[in-house]
This record gives structure tokens, C-alpha cells and sequence, in this order.
């Protein structure tokens, strides 16, 4: 059945071990993220069995999913105050900038009998989650907080970049971690286990020999994924580009011009599309739309086709150039960037799944 992704395990095995070897190298621990392939069961067995030291995901169902492991579950997403007692059960390990959930987080801890890590985030710039740097009074007042809880364990600083407002981690922004945790540990005398530099993004600073040394922790997704660290959108040496691939069927293959017809207004989706006037061209539509997919962040895997827009539940390509090579009932293939890779695991009750073993 079509539209399917095709999942190459033994491409991902090289990214993963490629990963471990790269990040362990480095001195830090290592969080596998989980979400970009909807944590799919096929991948966790090699996750089961690395030398990874935790596996990391933003939903709680994911987490569900990985009981009986022997890795160390993390939430990366902060928690909600509703599902404390889910995130204390499931979750070794959570992201967290706000005292009211921490405490909600230790009262359930109590409850379950167990002890609750905590990475306290900061805000470096990129205005996603965490305590502005700053702020160094609320910083303060937190880890105060926190300190006095029974069940929770502060058990260091975290830091995210990149996923929100694009700021790039350099030594410098890293470093501002460093010297928050630093003047933490003087200020309450403790000692903090981990400083968590940040996700894919982060990872060039490796080869360059840039990352702050007390820099301990990387939570990494779509460089183990997809082969690229996400600062610089750069391929890492000896990594696959293409261990997820999307096959999807031609459902009409006709020539038309390529311009609507009338006057146009917004899409299905609100948006107003413009559209370049190539006269009459070949034009494929194939049964994959963007309730499975993110066709901004597809890749024809034949440089001959490109693609011209898309609907719910419909993709639009250019076949022009191709001559005869397609017909009614074929597929065609593409590689995924990571936002495709999420929207097509996420759809998998329409999305059907291959591996290659």
C-alpha cells in the first residue's frame, strides 16, 4: 500500500553508531530523540541495545512505549501540571523552567515512591523555553525551590537553541551556561551532574573543538536521522541522508497548463498561492497530501521532477522533463527533511511503513 516510508535499519544503525562515536567522543552522555519517527518500535531495538544513555522524547505516550527499558527515559518537552504523575511514572528525567510544575512534579514523585531528576532550563536567546539568563534572581529562586523538595533531584541546567528563534550555539552562548551553573553551584554548594548543550545543532561544534568543556549532555534527533547538524544544514561525514525515503502512487498523469483558470483566491489552507507560467506541461498528481506530509521539505529523488504545490491530501508535480518514464499506478520516491520525516510518522494510520532489515 501507498504512500509508504521506507525505513532503511541498517543505514540507521550507521547513523546511529556514528552518532554515539562522535557525541561519546566528545566527552557527553547522549539522549537519542524519539519524536522525529514517532518513537517506531523497529528503531528502539537498536536504540535497546547502544550504548546510548537515554532515550528522549516531547509526548508522554511516546515515553509509555519504552517501559521495561534499561536507558534512562527523558521528556524533553516541558510538562504539563495535568500529567504530572504520568511524567513522574514514565519519565526518569524531565526539561522544566517552571517552580509550580516542579512542585506538582515531587508531590506525584512522593506518591510513586521515586526521585525526579530535573534539567532547570535556561534561555540563552532563543526564546523557547527556559529562565532568561539574565534573570539571574529568578534563576536563583528556583533552584531554592527546588532544593527544598523531598523527591526531586536538580540534577543540572539545560539549554535549547536553534529550534525556535534560529540563534546559532557557539562557545560563547554555551560558555553563558557554564557560568550560570557555576555560579549556582558556589551560590548553593552543589554540584551539578550535567549541562545539557542542546540538540543537532550543536553537534558542529565538535569537530571544530569548540563545545565548553564542562559541556556534558547532547540531545540529539536529526543528525542521528538524517545526516546533517542543523546550524549549518551541513552533512556529517559518513552519515545516510536517505535511511527514510517516501514512496507514493500516481493517481493522474495529464498535461495542463500551469496557471489556474479565473480569479484565485486563498487555498485549503488560507494561503495565496503565485503561480510561474510555464505553459503546458506534464503534470503527475500522486495520493500523498499535507495531512501526511510536509512537501516544503520533500526531495524527488529524480532531479527531473520538481514540485508545484500540494493539498490535504494530494501532491502536484512537474514530470515535464522526465519523457516517458512514468505512467498512471507508479511510484515516485523522495527524501525527507526532518519536518516530513514528523508529519509522515505522525500520520500513520495513513502512512504505511517498509523496513529494510
Amino acid at each position: 500500500m501507498y504512500p509508504k516510508l521506507v525505513i532503511d535499519l541498517k543505514k540507521v544503525k550507521n547513523n546511529l553508531d556514528k552518532t554515539i562515536e562522535m557525541v561519546k567522543g566528545a566527552g557527553c552522555s547522549l539522549m537519542i530523540v524519539t519524536k522525529g519517527y514517532c518513537a517506531d518500535m523497529e528503531i528502539y531495538k537498536l536504540l535497546e541495545e547502544s550504548d546510548i544513555d537515554y532515550i528522549a522524547d516531547s509526548r508522554i505516550q511516546n515515553l509509555k512505549k519504552y517501559d521495561g527499558t534499561k536507558k534512562e527515559r527523558v521528556l524533553l518537552r516541558l510538562p504539563m501540571i495535568s500529567e504530572a504523575e504520568e511524567v513522574v511514572r514514565h519519565a526518569d528525567l524531565s526539561l522544566n523552567s517552571e517552580i509550580k510544575t516542579i512542585q506538582k512534579l515531587n508531590e506525584a514523585a512522593v506518591k510513586l515512591n521515586k526521585k525526579h531528576k530535573i534539567l532547570l532550563m535556561i534561555d540563552l536567546g532563543d526564546l523557547r523555553e527556559g529562565i532568561f539568563f539574565r534573570d539571574e534572581e529568578e534563576i536563583y529562586h528556583a533552584v531554592e525551590e527546588m532544593l527544598k523538595l523531598s523527591n526531586i533531584e536538580l540534577f543540572g541546567l539545560g539549554v535549547n537553541l536553534t529550534c525556535y528563534g534560529a540563534v546559532i550555539p557557539k562557545k560563547e552562548n554555551l560558555s553563558v551556561l557554564v557560568e550560570t551553573a557555576e555560579k549556582i553551584e558556589n551560590k548553593f554548594s552543589i554540584k551539578l551532574k550535567m549541562l545539557s548543550g542542546g540538540n543537532s545543532s550543536s553537534v558542529y561544534l565538535i569537530g571544530k573543538n569548540q563545545l565548553p568543556e564542562r559541556i556534558n549532555n547532547l540531545r540529539v534527533g536529526e543528525a542521528f536521522l538524517l545526516g546533517d547538524e542543523t546550524a549549518y544544514s551541513q552533512m556529517l561525514d559518513s552519515f545516510y541522508d536517505d535511511a527514510f525515503t517516501l514512496e507514493a502512487e500516481i493517481i493522474e498523469l495529464k498535461e495542463k497548463q500551469s496557471v489556474p483558470v479565473g480569479e484565485t483566491g486563498v487555498d485549503a489552507f488560507g494561503n495565496r498561492p503565485v503561480y510561474e507560467d510555464l505553459g503546458v506541461i506534464k503534470r503527475a498528481i500522486i495520493a500523498v497530501g499535507r495531512q501526511d506530509v510536509d512537501p516544503e521539505n520533500l526531495h524527488p529523488i529524480d532531479s527531473e521532477i520538481s514540485i508545484l504545490g500540494a493539498s490535504s491530501d494530494h501532491l502536484i508535480l512537474n514530470v515535464n522533463n522526465t519523457g516517458n518514464r512514468y505512467s498512471v499506478g507508479d511510484t515516485v520516491k523522495f527524501k525527507l527533511s526532518y519536518s516530513s520525516l514528523l508529519r509522515a510518522t505522525t500520520s500513520s494510520a495513513y502512512v504505511e511503513k517498509e523496513y529494510i532489515k
